[in-house]
Formats: C-alpha cells, structure tokens, sequence
C-alpha cells in the first residue's frame, strides 16, 4: 500500500522543481497556474531564487506547494495513485490538495496568508526554535517544562528517530537546549527560522487564519488524510480543515503520523516535493519501509519500477493537483 507524503518549510532549495518543469509539461502547467493565482513569477523564485525572495516564509510556503503538486500531478500522470496522504507542517495543505479537499490556487493564496500571519505573529529575533538529537518526547518535554520560567517553550516537531524540535520565546529556548543536554541529549541544534512555529506564540497567526480556512471551498477528501494534530486520518472536508487550523500551534506529531500509516498497511512512501527530509525521518520509524521520493525526471526510473511491481499501485481513484 502506497501512501504519498509532503515535505514542510526548511526542504526549499534555488532551482527546485526547474528539472521537471523543463521536461515535463504536466509540471510546467501547475507552474503557471501558480503564477496565475498569485499574479506573480512564483516560478521564477522557485527555479532562480534569489535564496534570500525564496526564504521568506511567505514565499517559501506557496514555493513548497507547487514543487510539490508539479511532482504529484506528474505521478498521477504515470497512473501512481495512493492509498493515503500526510504531509509534514505545510506540507499537509499539499496532501489536501493531492486528496482533492481544496483547489490547488486556493491553497497556494491560503499558504502564502499564513506564511505571513506567521511571521507577522512573533517579531523577528524573539522567537526560536531547536533540534533535540538523542531524547525522548516526554523527557524533552520535561526539559521545556524546567525551562519555561514563565516564558514559552515547548515540543513543536515530534519528529521520531530521537528528533524533537522545540520553539518558544529565544532565552527560554536556550534554556530548555541546556537542560535538554544536562539529561542525556546528543545534540541541540538552534534552527535558521524566522519565527517559532507550531507553539502558543502562534496562537495570534491561527486566531487570523480559522476563519480564512474554514470559508474555502471544500469537498470531501478522495483518500484519507493523516492529519499532524492527532495522527488521525481525517476522511470529511470539515474534519480535515479544523485539522489544519489547530495545526497553526500545536505540535507536528509526525512519528504518530507514520506509525498510523503503517498500522493501516502502508508500506511504500513516497516524498512528493522537494529534499529528502521526510524520507529519513520514515526509515527511522518504519525501518522495513519502501521509500522513494521525486525532485528530479531521473526518479521517475524508481516508479516505472514500482507501478511494474505492484500494478501501477492504484489503491485509489486519482490525486489532482
């Protein structure tokens, strides 16, 4: 069983999605359409950056998207249909679009609205986030907890594999980093964010986007969506929606994200989008796992293989992007 998954912010590279677009016209037409939804070149920021255009967080978020459904409608050309979708922080409104929840322009108008609610929440400098390598979820949880001092700082990726990001107010995330190592962690890793994501500090960008999301158009979802917040699978539209709202703030449980998938028979994944993060992430919780992912025309190779192996994997009716 195949289950397509979406990468978040921080898997961004100058020059993504320009190899499939030059070879594959499926791909250069979710390109200008996304132009065309936001009356701007977001292909040009993709293909030609500058690096400091496509790392602004609302540039970055709507960029993500569309590498992603380039990579997504080019499957579903090839007959590679899955059974399942997720994706990790942002990533999740791609796996939306993929199951058909919304419409691939209102996502990208929407990411980009919440890329900037996002930073316009928390100035700039007052909030960070942080890799904890080496601990468990509850024992950095605890190391938050000592920490806080009354500020914000508290899990905000449960990442599996021994990874935990952590996001709140800067001195308290320092804080937490240092008790972090005093109980065992391997590593802390301060993270080159604009803002502390999925924390309560994001709670004013979630108040701004619940009405914005909760007003698009939906329909249900054509597979099921594992949604971050619970690591449930979420099979209405309403259900899926409310999903990402409360996603705005709470913390991206990936590891129950994957866990679910396997318990429901998944056993293929394939990273639909940019970079290979998710992809690592899943050979760390699912080590029997199939894992594949597409950014360039020479992957297809590996999926040629797949659909010849399993029929062309069609366990559902086909993802639209």
């Amino acid at each position: 069983m195949i289950a397509f998954i979406f990468p978040g912010q921080g898997s961004q590279k100058v020059g993504m999605g320009r190899a499939l677009a030059d070879a594959h016209p499926e791909c250069r037409a979710v390109f200008a359409e996304a132009d065309a939804a936001l009356g701007e070149a977001l292909s040009r920021t993709c293909f030609d950056g500058p690096e400091a255009s496509l790392t602004l967080t609302e540039n970055t978020q709507p960029a993500i998207l569309a590498v992603s459904m380039a990579a997504c409608r080019l499957l579903a050309a090839r007959g590679l249909q899955p059974a399942f979708v997720a994706g990790h922080s942002l990533g999740e409104y791609s796996a939306n679009v993929a199951a058909g929840t919304f419409a691939f322009a209102d996502a990208l108008r929407m990411v980009r609205r919440r890329g900037r609610y996002m930073q316009e929440a928390v100035p700039v400098g007052t909030g960070a986030m942080a890799a904890i390598l080496g601990l468990d979820a509850e024992t950095v949880a605890e190391a938050c907890r000592e920490a806080a001092q009354g500020e914000v700082v508290s899990p905000a990726n449960l990442n599996g594999g021994g990874q935990v990001v952590i996001a709140g107010s800067s001195a308290a995330v320092a804080r937490a980093g240092e008790r972090a190592k005093a109980l065992g962690a391997r590593r802390v890793i301060p993270l080159a964010v604009s803002a502390p994501f999925h924390c309560a500090l994001m709670q004013p960008a979630q108040d701004r986007l619940a009405p914005e999301l909760r007003a698009l158009a939906v329909a249900d979802p054509r597979v099921p969506i594992v949604a971050n917040v619970d690591g449930q699978p979420k099979h209405r539209a309403a259900d899926a929606i409310e999903a990402l709202v409360a996603q705005v703030s709470a913390p991206v449980r990936w590891e129950a994200v994957v866990r679910r998938l396997a318990s429901e028979g998944v056993t293929t994944y394939v990273e639909v989008g940019p970079g290979t993060v998710l992809s690592g992430l899943v050979r760390k919780i699912q080590r029997d796992a199939t894992v594949l992912g597409l950014e360039k025309p020479e992957d297809l190779a590996a999926f040629d293989a797949l659909a010849v192996t399993r029929g062309g994997g069609a366990t559902a009716t086909p993802a639209e992007a």
